[in-house]
């Protein structure tokens, strides 16, 4: 019987991948031009992830692999490296006061969110902190396994926050007029043919060497480096082609929405009003923060809301791109972001987290 399977012309498994792949895929397209027709504001990524995210609550067994994430962050990072010569350097001078406000602003966030975690829900502390750890979701459930958290309840209420500000952010810009739903950074001129492969190829080096010395987000920020500097030298003019750009957005929103495909419903709702909740305190606590910014330096309000914003790198970025928001003013905060939860993370857990036997207990 080994032999005969082995003599099969493709492999079960991987041929189940690949199937479940190309289905989150399409999927995700069908949502994101769905909502892009409806010209609705983020459409693509928007679309996409609601799409993904209802299907994989359906049971569907969807996922992106991890040569098409790096693809897909990789195609994102040269999008917005593209735009550096353009509009960069506008705010830099206030870029040391904003990133110390948002230090402050996570920590914040994440003590407010983790004693309402605690005390309205019953949380022990090693689970209710890690929840509300904003952003650098690996590290946080690395860090999960090893304390012996609630990792299913973490899951829940990270992946929530995520979702609902990916949704929400784009409509709440739209409604405050500070954003449109056919951004002028989506009609950038592409770039020639030799311009795009030096872009290519530049950004997949550059990626990879951030890989090797373990940079965050480093396919995203290897790409954004390379394309921003061969921009910024006029080597290269002009973007990415529109349908690599739209591909990377309806990806970006497919992954996001694929969280919820190992996520079981009971779960889900046994967890909802924390998650929902828990989010309310996060977004109150960094609205503060943005109100303070806003009203004391001369930094854009859109640019602002999707920095201090407590999601994911990835979405928050894709959706600065899609929105015609400062991408690199937003990169700078939520790299500065993930810096913060990777290193202090860990010892906060150990100082105020409840030890491995209590948790067990």
């Amino acid at each position: 019987m080994r032999q005969i399977i082995s003599s099969l012309p493709f492999d079960l498994p991987s041929r189940a991948k690949a199937l479940g792949t190309l289905e989150t895929l399409a999927i995700g397209a069908a949502g994101g031009l769905l909502f892009l027709f409806a010209n609705l504001p983020g459409g693509l990524i928007s679309g996409a992830m609601i799409a993904v995210g209802i299907a994989a609550i359906a049971g569907r067994p969807l996922a992106v692999p991890p040569i098409i994430t790096q693809t897909l962050l990789l195609l994102l990072g040269i999008s917005i490296g593209s735009v550096v010569s353009r509009e960069l350097l506008t705010h830099v001078s206030a870029y040391p006061l904003t990133i110390g406000l948002l230090a402050l602003a996570t920590f914040c966030s994440t003590f407010g969110s983790s004693y309402y975690l605690q005390r309205v829900h019953g949380w022990d502390r090693t689970s209710a902190f890690l929840a509300g750890s904003p952003g650098a979701l690996s590290q946080i459930t690395i860090l999960a396994v090893e304390r012996g958290a609630d990792l299913p309840a973490i899951a829940v209420v990270q992946t929530l926050r995520v979702i609902i500000l990916t949704a929400a952010l784009p409509m709440i810009l739209a409604i405050a007029g500070v954003a449109s739903a056919s951004s002028p950074a989506m009609i950038q001129a592409p770039a020639s043919a030799l311009g795009l492969a030096a872009m290519l190829v530049c950004s997949l080096l550059a990626a990879m060497l951030l890989q090797v010395i373990k940079f965050p987000a480093s396919w995203m920020f290897g790409a954004m480096l390379a394309a921003g500097l061969l921009h910024g030298v006029g080597l290269v003019d002009g973007g990415l082609p529109s349908w690599m750009r739209g591909v990377a957005l309806i990806g970006i929103g497919a992954l996001i929405g694929s969280r919820f495909a190992r996520m079981r419903i009971k779960t889900l709702l046994g967890h909802l009003h924390a998650a929902l909740g828990s989010f309310v305190i996060a977004v109150v606590i960094s609205a503060a923060f943005v109100l303070v910014i806003v009203l004391t330096t001369h930094v854009r309000f859109s640019d602002t809301i999707v920095a201090f914003a407590p999601g994911a790198m990835d979405a928050m970025m894709a959706l600065a791109l899609t929105l015609h928001i400062d991408p690199i003013f937003v990169g700078a905060h939520h790299l500065s972001r993930f810096v913060f939860v990777t290193i202090a993370t860990p010892g906060i857990v150990h100082l105020f987290g409840r030890p491995q036997d209590d948790v067990d207990d």
